[in-house]
């Protein structure tokens, strides 16, 4: 089926839904977990409808740290369950559902004078852990290398700017790494419309019961009453909203934003011990559009849930202090080009540190009848879909098939089957990276005139690009384009300097 979401597919689903307003399944939130669970419903034989307030990952689902985890750190704290289950769903990610938006990222942990003894031996034993939850998942070290120690020239290599003074060489392993987080909501929602799911943005849930749903159109203020044997209310720190006998404890994670050419353009994470703790480190990455992101925190975020959260100063400062305990040279708020925040959608479970509350999901049932998951980790959300669609098929009896997401190619990874078209220019490295299979479609599908310019001088993302967020991945205003399914946003001078051609590419494509 067509995968293209677009304002004119939006128009045509409402009216559809207004005609036939009965469904198997209605999941409320657009972020990873709900767009997994549309996907897991559409491919079982559903019939399923997402909506979504605002825009595809438009909360926690653009915020994180854009990696796809091992389960390493629960695996220090004894959760063997989740480090195993995070193992298999990397694995699951990086060799069948989107092998193009996930690849191996090189962690460097420096083995520098202030590293005690004990704590190398707890790293090296943790990396040799880490590498046997790999085999144990079935995931090839062609894939994801094994772990190994290197000398101090090889970490310099890779991280340019590590402190040498004292460098005795580092410990190196390998975690997965998204191009984008949001770019993997956006493929995973038009992977579930490719298999018949309705998604609609900026349409809210006003009510809802374990049966219906009263739906409001943002753009235009029209309500609608839709039915469902099923309700699952997958707005993560917003669930609340949604059934109010939900508690959480929400966490702040703050990453800053750099230039990668502070850090000398490296080309593994920095993985640097926070002192005090013994399975928390904070990480420099490199990312796209020549970034390097920064972190992060666990702080209590408590009061009213915000729509985008804010770092703190003092978390700023943490993340400053911390990285430059392993730095040559030290970095400044100067250094910082941007900054962001997200919430984690814990479970309340009293008192405690937020970054010691176990990061398993639940689902739940309100008195209403809707159910909610809720905690959870990204990495993790192909899994926890399908733990709510099993829960949702038994509870209100619908008739589906077993569960198919475990061997299911997103659109852009090489097996889906959307067409990919030939292209007259040779495709930048850049593009293949967001796009994977479809990145020649990109390109030749554009209306616009020089689709394969940049959008802004010294920002490699294409001015085709932004066409294509527009005619098939769903975004209707120009922070969709820039904040979601591209991160020029992240940087405020970026941000300015690219307007002009979303604005442009917008009218045009609209």
């Amino acid at each position: 089926m067509n995968t293209a979401l677009n304002a004119a597919r939006r128009t045509t689903d409402l009216q559809r839904l207004g005609d036939r307003p009965d469904l198997d399944v209605v999941v409320i939130g657009g972020g990873i977990t709900g767009a997994g669970i549309a996907l897991d419903a559409a491919a079982r034989g559903l019939s399923v409808a997402l909506v979504e307030k605002h825009d595809l990952a438009f909360g926690t689902s653009r915020w994180s740290s854009k990696l796809v985890h091992g389960g390493l750190r629960y695996l220090a704290t004894g959760n063997v369950g989740i480090a195993r289950r995070s193992a298999l769903e990397r694995g699951i990610l990086m060799t069948r559902n989107a092998p193009h938006l996930v690849t191996a990222m090189p962690q460097l942990v420096p083995l520098l004078p202030q590293m005690s003894t004990a704590s190398r031996a707890l790293v090296r034993v943790g990396f040799a852990a880490g590498d046997g939850l790999r085999r144990l998942a079935g995931t090839p070290s062609s894939v994801l290398p094994r772990s190994r120690r290197i000398g101090a020239t090889r970490a310099v290599a890779l991280a340019p700017t590590v402190r040498r003074d004292g460098l005795d060489g580092a410990f190196l392993a390998y975690d997965g790494q998204l191009i984008d987080d949001a770019r993997l909501v956006t493929a995973v929602a038009r992977t579930a419309a490719q298999h018949g799911a309705t998604i609609l943005t900026r349409v809210a849930a006003t009510a809802a019961t374990g049966s219906a749903v009263t739906l409001r159109d943002q753009l235009t203020g029209e309500t609608l009453e839709v039915t469902a044997r099923a309700v699952v209310n997958a707005a993560g720190v917003w669930a609340g909203h949604v059934d109010p006998s939900i508690k959480l404890r929400p966490s702040r994670g703050t990453h800053l934003v750099f230039d990668a050419a502070v850090f000398g353009n490296p080309t593994a994470a920095l993985t640097v011990p926070i002192p005090g703790e013994i399975n928390r480190f904070v990480f420099a990455m490199p990312e796209q559009l020549g970034r390097v992101y920064l972190g992060l925190t666990d702080e209590d975020a408590p009061g009213p849930v915000p729509d985008v959260p804010e770092p703190t100063p003092e978390e700023v400062t943490f993340l400053l202090d911390t990285v430059n305990t392993a730095l040559a040279t030290a970095l400044s708020p100067a250094d910082v080009k941007g900054a962001y925040a997200g919430l984690r959608p814990l479970i309340d479970t009293g008192a405690g540190r937020t970054a010691d509350i176990s990061r398993e999901h639940a689902v739940t049932e309100s008195p209403s009848g809707v159910l909610t998951v809720i905690g959870g980790k990204l990495t993790e959300y192909r899994y926890m879909a399908e733990d709510v669609l099993d829960r949702a098929v038994q509870l209100r009896g619908l008739v589906a098939g077993s569960c198919r997401t475990r061997n299911l190619p997103l659109v852009g990874a090489p097996s889906n089957p959307v067409a990919a078209l030939g292209s007259p220019v040779e495709l930048p490295d850049s593009l293949r990276a967001r796009y994977g299979a479809e990145s020649a479609n990109v390109i030749a599908q554009a209306g616009c005139d020089r689709p394969t310019a940049p959008v802004a001088e010294g920002i490699d993302v294409s001015r085709a690009e932004f066409e294509y967020a527009v005619t098939h991945e769903g975004a209707l205003t120009v922070d969709d384009i820039l904040d979601r399914r591209t991160r020029i946003g992240l940087v405020a001078g970026d941000r300015e300097r690219a307007t002009a051609a979303a604005e442009e590419i917008l009218t045009l494509a609209k």
